[in-house]
Order: C-alpha cells, then structure tokens, then sequence
C-alpha cells in the first residue's frame, strides 16, 4: 500500500482516519477538501481543482482524503488502494454532529488560509448545511461505494472495508506493526 484514497460519506470519520494513517506509515497526507475550497467557501472550479489533484497524486506514496466522484479517473489511475470508512447511519450522524458543534464552537478555520470556519447558522439553518448534505447523501453514498467495491473499474486496486471503529483502530494497529 503506497497511494491510498480513504473515502466514505460525510461524517463518517475520513479526515481522523487518515491522518492516523498518514501519521502510522509515514506518508503525506491530502485532504481534498483542502484543495477544493477557497476563501469565504467558495468552491474551486474543475479547472482550478483537477490540477491540483493531479498534482496531489503524482507522488509515490500518499493519503488521499476524500471523494470528490469527479476525480475518480485521476486518483485511481494511481491509488493502489480504497479504503472505505463505512459506519452506520447513527454512528456517522452522531459523529457529524459532534464535530459541526465542536468547529463552530471553536471557531477554528477548516483549511489553511481560507478564513473557512462552521457556525452554527450555517451548520443548522442554511440550504448549504452539512447536515442537510448528510441527509441527502448518506444512502446514495453507501449504495454507490457498496457497488464499487466489485467493480470493474477497481481492478487491479485494493478495496477495504472498515464498518466500525473497532475494525478502524485494528486497521491502524497492523500498520503500525
């Protein structure tokens, strides 16, 4: 395992995921979300994202954290492996709701230089929430990475499935060792 994508839904645990990971086997972490979103939550155009991307995974080794369907084509014609984080329904909302409140909370800027930070308007009262993105895309997003996991497209590519912490944290432990 050299280029690995770790993907799951929002709130599932990615970013925490892969960071540890990162930190385990010694290899640049990448968060997508880093790449993509510019200040005062504008988003990148594909013209501005893909070639960031294509940079992000021109190395030999990497975390790549983060789905971004669009970029598929890239990262996989280099990731070696596709690690879905794939916890229940209540596990990842209540996950997603801890750290909305935390980082509104907190007031901590999201991404290096953006300004990016959750409020709590934002996070609850706004057509732009996370967790009306959550309600509107965790069934699509299980029901998509369950039929990629035997996927022509994947061919060649590890795919693991991790449905619970437990199985995450035993995930980390054998790259440690």
């Amino acid at each position: 395992m050299k280029r690995i994508n770790v993907i799951g839904t929002t709130g599932s645990g990615k970013s925490t995921f892969s960071s540890s990971l990162a930190k385990a086997l010694d290899y640049p972490y990448i968060q997508m979300d880093e790449l993509f979103w510019k200040p005062n939550w504008q988003e990148s155009t594909d013209d501005e994202f893909i070639p960031q991307i294509k940079q992000a995974v021109s190395g030999d080794l990497w975390i790549l954290d983060g789905n971004y369907s669009r970029t598929n084509d890239i990262k996989w014609k280099y990731a070696d492996t596709i690690i879905w984080i794939d916890y229940s329904y209540s596990r990842t909302l209540l996950q997603l709701f801890k750290r909305t409140i935390s980082r509104a909370l907190s007031k901590k800027e999201l991404w290096p230089h953006t300004g990016n930070k959750e409020t709590i308007g934002r996070s609850f009262f706004s057509r732009k929430s996370i967790l009306v993105w959550f309600f509107l895309n965790y069934h699509r997003n299980k029901s998509r990475y369950a039929n990629l996991q035997n996927s022509a497209v994947l061919k060649g590519i590890r795919f693991v499935r991790l449905r619970n912490p437990k199985e995450a944290s035993d995930f980390l432990l054998e790259m440690k060792s």
